[in-house]
């Protein structure tokens, strides 16, 4: 009962804030505000200055002055610009996550009680003045004995709470939302709010956060484009993490840039690169890049470096998105529509009876218009977004991850053409994308990765030949059973006679593959070098073809 008051009251001041800045329609829309009009009466109205400003405008004041979850929350829907209005997406990327810091003792209290020692043991030096302050933690400088600078972040106290307080309520006001707003079931406005909690919460886990960190670092040991800060490991707990402290200049300072010689047609060059490589060779990628997570190394002008900060948000793809998300770039650097809606349906994206030739067609309506703009102002981030748009059109199924992937790539695309307003993404973009998969998809590679996975084939080889003979057995009694759709029976039996072949090359195709895993597995020596072997991985080459012949039809 008490949790449902407090509910009711915490809905009544946003209402409140809603009603002040003029934005009924967000109230009355869900019907939530036809119980709750008498508020308007008790809420002083907007003056003029508010009355004048654009609907965005006014929401994201609102949202900043309900607080900083509110505030959290609005830079999450400012990504999904494949759902949000463009008005409403761009007030809402403006939302700056400053709040003012908890005392800096409380920090110092959280950070003995996770190490279990105190301050004075842990560090040399502890700044109880935070050096910035943030929803969801605060920074503060310090130095290890030995001397190393780093920065302690410290999630602030209580806020676990607070934030499943609030998180419930936008749940509430979601549900509200998707069944009486108009276009409420397409958005799906709890979905909202579910990326949202999951976001929030994994930001509260620094170790998360630490490994993260740890795992880009690892990524780009030895660059000279990236450098990611060292973490300090057994400075590390849930409520704390410590990292070696950088320093640079913001990449928003452009005049500061400038200033200090920095080539910056090369800085924005680079960081399409490097977006291009953590997404397409390490499949793992910073997608919180807004201008206050990325500094400048202009130690050295002509060869300025990126240094990344906050790794609270990284995503990564599954192997098969990453895969059609690759060939989807690929075809669209050829303008091949086709290829773009075939990989849509082959990715399971959208539905296998989706018409291919409507799907073409609305992808080539996107794409005609973006190609025959300026090559500087081709966006790929945008024209993802479009495609997205229409294949909601087509029930598109699809996963946030993809969707964080966008909102990056816009946000790697703006901050290069900030940089260098003539950048020609597309010239820069699709010789990296190409390079990345040459080398991925290269003989070394294949090599590397059928040296690491042959073991395992070795260790179930003994098994390989009673499991044949049991299938061929069963084949040849008859007594394999299929089980398949009535609506494809006629397919099927139409194409009965490719099936027998293509089994029979699987087949084959296995007991190649398997007795040449056996010839290598028991012959002394590397079985890479040209010895009695070859004959082994030729077999295996050769029923790895049929395999892959058989499974392509």
């Amino acid at each position: 009962m008490i949790h449902h008051l407090r509910q009711f009251g915490r809905m009544l001041k946003i209402s409140a804030i809603l009603s002040r800045y003029q934005l009924d329609e967000f109230l009355e829309a869900t019907h939530l505000y036809r119980p709750m009009r008498l508020v308007r009466f008790f809420t002083p109205w907007g003056g003029a200055d508010i009355a004048d400003k654009p609907r965005g405008e006014r929401l994201r004041l609102a949202l900043n002055e309900m607080g900083p979850i509110y505030v959290k929350f609005g830079q999450i829907i400012s990504t999904r610009r494949d759902l949000v209005a463009p008005d409403i997406a761009d007030e809402l990327a403006l939302l700056q996550d400053q709040v003012p810091p908890f005392p800096g003792d409380e920090a110092q209290a959280i950070v003995e009680q996770a190490l279990k020692k105190p301050v004075s043991e842990l560090f040399s030096t502890f700044d109880l003045e935070p050096l910035a302050s943030a929803s969801i933690a605060q920074v503060h400088g310090a130095t290890l004995p030995d001397g190393r600078e780093v920065v302690v972040k410290v999630v602030r106290p209580g806020i676990r709470r607070l934030i499943r307080r609030d998180i419930d309520l936008l749940m509430a006001i979601a549900r509200l939302a998707e069944k009486y707003w108009e276009g409420g079931a397409r958005v799906r406005p709890p979905e909202f709010v579910r990326e949202f909690e999951t976001f929030v919460f994994d930001e509260l886990d620094m170790n998360r956060e630490a490994a993260n960190a740890s795992a880009l670092r690892k990524n780009f040991e030895g660059s000279s484009e990236l450098y990611i800060p060292e973490i300090y490991w057994p400075y590390c707990k849930e409520h704390v993490l410590v990292m070696e402290r950088v320093s640079g200049v913001p990449i928003s300072d452009i005049k500061g840039l400038r200033k200090a010689g920095v080539n910056l047609e090369r800085l924005a060059k680079m960081g399409i690169r490097v977006f291009y490589t953590q997404v397409f060779r390490d499949n793992l990628f910073h997608a919180d890049m807004h201008p206050g997570n990325i500094l400048v190394d202009v130690s050295d002008p002509e060869n300025a470096s990126y240094i990344a900060l906050d790794f609270g948000i990284v995503a990564s793809l599954t192997p098969r998105d990453l895969y059609y998300i690759s060939e989807n770039f690929q075809a669209l650097f050829n303008r091949d529509y086709f290829r773009v809606a075939h990989l849509h349906v082959e990715a399971g994206w959208i539905p296998h009876d989706t018409r291919l030739d409507e799907l073409e067609a609305s992808v080539r309506a996107v794409g005609e218009p973006v190609f025959s703009r300026p090559l500087n102002e081709i966006s790929f981030g945008e024209l993802m977004l479009k495609l997205f748009q229409v294949a909601y059109r087509f029930k598109l199924d699809i996963q946030p991850q993809l969707i964080m992937l966008q909102k990056t790539l816009l946000n790697i695309e703006g901050l290069g053409r900030e940089l260098y307003p003539d950048l020609d993404v597309m010239a820069t973009s699709k010789p990296e994308l190409e390079r990345i998969l040459r080398e991925k998809h290269g003989f070394d590679h294949a090599a590397k990765d059928l040296r690491e996975r042959l073991p395992g084939w070795l260790s179930q080889a003994p098994d390989m030949p009673g499991l044949l003979y049991d299938y061929l057995k069963q084949a040849t009694e008859g007594n394999l059973v299929s089980r398949v759709d009535p609506r494809d029976l006629a397919r099927f039996r139409a194409g009965e006679s490719e099936l027998n072949r293509r089994k029979i090359q699987a087949i084959s195709g296995s007991s190649l593959f398997f007795s040449g895993a056996l010839l290598i597995g028991f012959e002394v020596g590397p079985w890479y070098l040209f010895n009695a072997s070859v004959p082994g991985l030729l077999a295996m080459v050769w029923g790895a073809w049929h395999l892959v012949k058989a499974h392509r039809g």
